[in-house]
């Protein structure tokens, strides 16, 4: 027997048999959430954040008397920093939000003029701190020419007297038209709620506008229609998201 032949043929069937190609393992398809899943996560985690920040970072106000102006208009709605003195002291200049003294379920928002220590003194209108002439800040104001006597009021003639430990004197930029430390004395440290921040949107006050009565749904309805027509005219746009 050949053997020759045999050996050929055994090579000619070994390389004719085809390698095996290795299975690749199936991938698991993943199971596709629902839309209404989705929106609805989205929708807790927004709140959620919300919330926390409404809590422990930052508060909405909004501002309904004048005695602010020019800085503050009526109808301003702020943001307030709740963190702002966590790591530092309130500094003259600074616009607050507290408690106020004389009733401490009333928040209160004015401008620090003078801090612990510092001696205020008010001679016709003119804030002097420390024997110096106040930092003169953007939007003050007087509106009344004449000068009170001090005998009749603290309003344009104060002090000189010497802020406690601890504690802030405290002025509305509308100097003529705000009850603040001039009459009920000053800010303790532990009142101050924080520090405003910004506008974050403005309405200009109507006195036309619906007020709410009963039946209550048609107040509602009322309302809603004046604050969807009167939405473009009524929104004061310049003052949106000013820095304070």
């Amino acid at each position: 027997m050949n053997n020759d032949f045999l050996l050929e043929e055994f090579q000619q069937v070994e390389t004719s048999k085809k390698p095996e190609r290795p299975v690749k393992p199936t991938k698991k398809t993943k199971k596709i959430k629902p839309l209404w899943r989705e929106y609805v996560e989205v929708l807790f985690i927004s709140l959620t954040a919300a919330v926390l920040l409404r809590l422990f970072v930052v508060s909405a106000y909004r501002v309904d008397s004048a005695s602010m102006e020019d800085s503050l208009f009526e109808g301003d709605y702020i943001f307030v920093n709740k963190l702002a003195y966590d790591f530092g002291d309130p500094q003259p200049g600074d616009i607050i939000v507290f408690k106020y003294p004389l009733n401490p379920t009333q928040d209160y928002i004015k401008r620090i003029i003078a801090g612990p220590g510092q001696t205020i003194e008010i001679i016709d209108k003119v804030i002097y701190v420390d024997n110096l002439l106040s930092e003169i800040y953007v939007n003050t104001k007087n509106t009344d020419p004449k000068i009170l006597a001090a005998q009749l009021s603290a309003r344009d003639n104060f002090g000189p007297i010497q802020v406690p430990e601890g504690q802030y004197f405290v002025l509305g930029d509308n100097r003529d038209e705000s009850q603040d430390s001039r009459f009920w004395g000053f800010v303790p440290a532990e009142f101050i709620k924080g520090k405003a921040l910004f506008i974050y949107w403005s309405w200009k006050p109507d006195p036309d506008s619906p007020t709410w009565e009963f039946p209550y749904i048609t107040s509602a309805v009322s309302y809603t229609f004046y604050f969807l027509t009167g939405f473009p005219s009524h929104t004061r746009w310049d003052r949106l998201f000013t820095a304070l």
